[in-house]
């Protein structure tokens, strides 16, 4: 199993994830341009795609998927919710699967179980994907961590999971007004790093090799504040094998081999 982030932040979302000889689009956040061209740059052709599993319908996660679609007919996988608001926006292309919320699903031999997560979405939910032995998990705009949510990602080697904003970055910025923190900070909006620690000290064990933080801010966190305070946290805890990376907006990651 291996997975790569096309882009991470409030610009577009998408990553993609192999295994069993499938390959998997999550979301669609970025311009069908752009997605095509980090598609590329990472070995892809994206007519090999089995499939694109949507988090929710905001437009920096579904932005290029219209486009992307025309050009590329693969299934899309979508609670029903979702799928009704992303399809009433205009995305008419594809074809569309549903699945509810904490329904296991395959494709091909590859299983899918979702999770519901805290977001302002209408049906956020997160992934878990595992094929043979291993587990992979997705987690993208969440506002805080339930225990639904730890017990769903117990058992991993891989996870990708929000660390969108310092604490203390976000109460000194003067760009946002005190609303705009507040919904940022609140049980439905966005993971800081204080709480992205506290999630991965909760599931750390011996066999999670990587952990790869993403949709950082540009104002209210920075990379080396996000890793060296997770870097912190499994250091204390005697975890000093996981592998840290940060997905950036601008360009994809490397291969993450798990």
């Amino acid at each position: 199993m291996r997975f790569a982030v096309l882009g991470s932040g409030s610009g577009g979302n998408s990553a993609v994830v192999e295994c069993g000889g499938v390959r998997l689009l999550i979301d669609a956040g970025l311009s069908a341009k752009q997605l095509n061209l980090r598609l590329s740059q990472i070995g892809v052709d994206p007519a090999s795609l089995h499939g694109i599993l949507l988090t929710h319908e905001h437009g920096d996660h579904i932005k290029g998927l219209k486009v992307f679609l025309k050009q590329n007919p693969i299934p899309v996988f979508a609670t029903p919710a979702t799928r009704k608001i992303v399809r009433e926006s205009g995305v008419d292309g594809g074809v569309w699967k549903s699945f509810e919320t904490s329904q296991v699903f395959k494709i091909a031999d590859v299983e899918i179980r979702s999770f519901s997560v805290h977001h302002d979405a209408v049906d956020p939910v997160g992934f878990v994907i595992g094929h043979d032995s291993q587990r992979m998990g997705f987690v993208s705009d969440v506002g805080h961590v339930t225990r639904s949510m730890v017990d769903c990602l117990h058992g991993l080697h891989g996870l990708f999971v929000e660390a969108n904003y310092d604490e203390e970055m976000l109460a000194a910025d003067t760009k946002r007004p005190w609303s705009t923190k507040q919904r940022i900070s609140s049980r439905h909006g966005h993971l800081s790093n204080n709480q992205v620690a506290a999630l991965i000290e909760e599931i750390v064990h011996p066999a999670l090799g990587r952990v790869v933080l993403g949709h950082l801010s540009s104002d209210c966190n920075k990379p080396e504040i996000a890793l060296r305070n997770l870097r912190a946290c499994l250091e204390n805890l005697g975890h000093h094998h996981v592998g840290l990376h940060c997905a950036c907006q601008h360009e994809p990651t490397e291969w993450f081999v798990l």
